[in-house]
């Protein structure tokens, strides 16, 4: 799917070929071309709802993903087009994205197959923003979990930019599912990704 809306965006930018941008982290369309595999390989979300370029590290109970806001995202047109500033319901977005990749992961050590379920955000609380994030901004996500209340991983997740500046601070809970038709829709999109 990805490769298709890549295709499709180097179609469609004002006849430039924008095909060797890949890999500079640079897009004309709003994704990020240099998005990693091992973020698109765990967890089903794609441009332009993905909002986690690459994990940067981890370990048993917790994980650190990296993003960086670019300027030609379409959001920034409407949230305060004289003055950007990402929506904070976005940057919990990479949160949850980032604890969906730690879920992901601990599945998969868990001996479940790729695809296999997906992460559903069951509870969120105690959010705080401290500081703003602009277009061009890098940002460092992290998820710890906390503990497991049955089919549910309770976590804590903050956001710092890199000069270590606190962005947000955020509690929620977990559940990794088979939703219904889940089955058949995961053998589905296992398929049409390895036809591509």
């Amino acid at each position: 799917m990805y490769q298709r809306s890549l295709k499709r965006c180097e179609k469609t930018s004002a006849g430039r070929d924008i095909s060797n941008l890949a890999g500079q982290g640079e897009s004309r369309c709003g994704f990020n071309l240099s998005m990693s595999t091992a973020v698109t390989d765990l967890i089903p979300h794609r441009p332009p709802f993905l909002f986690v370029d690459e994990i940067v590290a981890e370990t048993a109970d917790s994980l650190t993903a990296r993003r960086t806001w670019r300027a030609e995202e379409d959001f920034y047109k409407g949230h305060y087009p004289t003055a950007p500033i990402t929506p904070g319901v976005l940057l919990c977005e990479s949160v949850f994205q980032t604890g969906a990749l730690f879920m992901a992961k601990q599945a998969l050590a868990a001996g479940a197959k790729p695809g296999e379920g997906v992460p559903l955000l069951a509870k969120i609380s105690d959010v705080r923003f401290r500081s703003p994030i602009y277009p061009g901004d890098t940002i460092l996500i992290e998820v710890k979990k906390k503990e497991v209340m049955g089919a549910f991983t309770m976590m804590n997740g903050s956001i710092k930019k890199a000069d270590g500046t606190r962005v947000l601070t955020v509690e929620f809970a977990v559940a990794w599912k088979t939703p219904e038709g889940g089955a058949t829709a995961s053998a589905a999109a296992a398929s049409a990704q390895q036809q591509q």
